[in-house]
């Protein structure tokens, strides 16, 4: 920062009570009020009156009075700025910087202490720093700008804010090479070493301080030139969000009156959708966890749905760019619901299956695409086992995310079976009915072996679901080794699934099927093993595996075509064996 020291006198001036005086031995005879200071002046004996050209004119219609009294409310900067001009009146010394120089610069020329009214006087010395320091210096240049938004239509009158844009955007075009001027540049893990070129955001967080409207005049007067690549834009709309916007992840904010919140809420407001709007069209300019962080601060903040429906296109866009940290967004529900925004995931998914549905309207003749909803799902089935640690996600709403896909977009289900594993142990009090629905969602074919081996053994699947996999698993070894497992065989390898009293339920297994029905019914035998847990064994197997010993008799008594009586006798009722008898052998009674 550049400094420029006038005057040679110390510093006289002292307060007493809301008064301001010059020390002097000459009694003051000019009094000028600014909003509740009265300062206590000299006409003549000091050069205030000779520099100042407003004072002249305002005294010339006391000439008859020894003391004059005038009122200077409206001066722009205030009591600050007007001591600062009477200061410099009378030769106290002063330092000006790019802080106070608006200031003193606007007030200046509401005193109209021009060259016209004294050679060297204090504008000409003003402009001469303004031009040789401010101007010139980066940071000079960008607080001076900053300092604006207290006399705005002053600042905006004198060129003062247009000078200082083109300044600064003039510097940020420089190549990095060049660029021989101190920056503030505080990324983590970022050391400057001598020599080194600067890098090529150097410029992002100077600007960040700015107010919302000089940022956005900054910015469009640099993609004007089309110089800097969207992604250098993109960039430092990152830096100024990230300065001003809220911090949604961080529970708690101070305590401020109603008034105060509802006043921060509505420039929160204004500078997201600013933001926003200026995002570049380009793909990628900005990253897709910036937009989902936008998204999820829109929704809080309550912003236009023009806003939230652009942010929810731009990101969909880009959906398959996001990792698992960018979808844990926080939900902005009341503390006993869930704690991830599962509603903006969903929603930002049914986007993305709108817009990939219109570009791909045949997905197994395009491979692009097809990588494409498949690096989604794959995302999701990821974000899903995250969330089912939440003890207050709903089911139905897991469910929802996970089965909006098209079956050919995941070719294994691994991941969904470690979601619903990972679900199910955090959410033990699911109903019987809430269970089926949930593993529903599972393809037995598109599970792993291994996989597989552990979910027939994990007890906290409901005992249907196991019993289709025993099943597959069946048919899939007797295509390997083209031996089909009976089912007494089957039957008995059921036998050692440990289930508990709760997952006891109703099954009817058929004797030739590979699939179970929905509402299988029938009774069950119960078996204890040595560790207490209960193994489950239906009634009607019992009798499927006696009708098969049945068969296998009757199929040796027609190879001897004499002995109708031979076999064993069965130890269940005859009327059980002509009924499982008579579909499988036609008129054999």
């Amino acid at each position: 920062m550049k400094f420029m020291k006038l005057g040679t006198r110390p510093d006289t001036f002292y307060t007493e009570e809301a008064t301001r005086t010059v020390i002097s031995d000459t009694p003051t005879d000019l009094i000028i009020r600014v909003n509740n200071i009265s300062y206590l002046l000299h006409k003549l004996q000091f050069p205030l009156l000779p520099k100042c050209g407003l004072l002249q004119r305002l005294c010339s219609d006391f000439a008859d009075s020894n003391t004059v009294t005038i009122e200077l409310h409206d001066i722009p900067g205030g009591e600050d700025a007007f001591e600062v001009c009477a200061k410099f009146c009378y030769g106290i010394t002063i330092n000006l910087s790019a802080h106070n120089f608006v200031a003193a610069f606007c007030a200046a020329k509401f005193l109209r202490m021009t060259e016209s009214v004294e050679k060297g006087n204090f504008i000409v010395k003003l402009e001469a720093f303004f031009n040789s320091c401010v101007l010139d210096g980066w940071k000079d240049s960008v607080v001076t700008l900053q300092t604006t938004n207290k006399l705005p239509e002053w600042s905006e009158n004198l060129g003062i804010i247009r000078r200082c844009i083109d300044s600064i955007v003039e510097k940020i075009l420089t190549p990095p090479a060049k660029v021989s001027w101190s920056y503030t540049y505080t990324r983590p893990g970022y050391t400057q070493k001598r020599h080194q070129a600067a890098p090529k955001d150097w410029w992002t967080e100077d600007i960040s301080d700015l107010d919302i409207e000089l940022f956005r005049c900054i910015i469009t007067a640099v993609r004007s030139t089309y110089m800097l690549p969207s992604q250098l834009i993109g960039e430092a709309l990152h830096v100024y969000a990230c300065r001003w916007l809220p911090d949604i992840t961080k529970t708690g904010s101070p305590e401020t009156s109603a008034s105060q919140a509802e006043e921060s809420v509505e420039k929160n407001r204004r500078i997201l959708e600013i933001i926003v709007s200026m995002i570049p069209a380009d793909r990628g300019s900005v990253s897709v966890g910036f937009l989902l962080r936008l998204l999820s601060i829109a929704i809080y903040l309550g912003v236009s749905p023009v806003t939230k429906t652009e942010l929810r296109r731009r990101a969909s866009l880009q959906f398959e760019e996001a990792t698992v940290s960018d979808l844990l967004l926080p939900s902005h529900l009341s503390s006993n619901q869930h704690s991830y925004d599962i509603d903006l995931v969903m929603s930002l998914l049914e986007s993305y299956l709108v817009l990939w549905r219109r570009q791909s309207p045949a997905p197994a003749e395009n491979g692009h695409f097809l990588r494409s909803i498949r690096k989604v799902a794959k995302l999701i089935d990821s974000y899903l086992q995250v969330v089912a640690r939440d003890v207050n996600m709903p089911v139905m709403k897991v469910v929802s995310l996970a089965e909006a896909f098209p079956d050919f977009a995941r070719e294994e289900h691994d991941d969904l079976y470690k979601f619903v594993n990972m679900y199910l142990k955090e959410h033990p009090d699911l109903s019987k009915a809430e269970k089926k629905r949930l593993c529903r969602i599972l393809d037995c074919q598109k599970l792993s072996p291994e996989v597989r081996a552990h979910a027939v053994k994990n007890d906290r699947l409901p005992l249907r679901t196991v019993v289709q996999l025993l099943f597959f698993e069946q048919e899939t070894g007797s295509r390997t080794t083209g031996q089909k497992m009976t089912t007494h065989e089957l039957v008995a390898k059921g036998k050692q699934i440990p289930v508990t009293e709760h997952d006891i339920s109703k099954l009817q297994l058929g004797s030739r099927r590979s699939t179970i029905p929905e509402s299988s019914e029938g009774g069950h035998q119960k078996l204890k093993r040595s560790d207490g847990k209960v193994l489950v064994e239906s009634e009607r197997s019992k009798v499927v595996r006696e009708n098969t010993d049945q068969e296998v008799e009757s199929q040796k008594g027609k190879e001897t075509r004499g002995d109708r009586n031979s076999g064993s006798k069965l130890d269940i009722p005859k009327k059980s064996v002509r009924q499982r008898s008579k579909p499988e052998h036609g008129t054999d009674r």
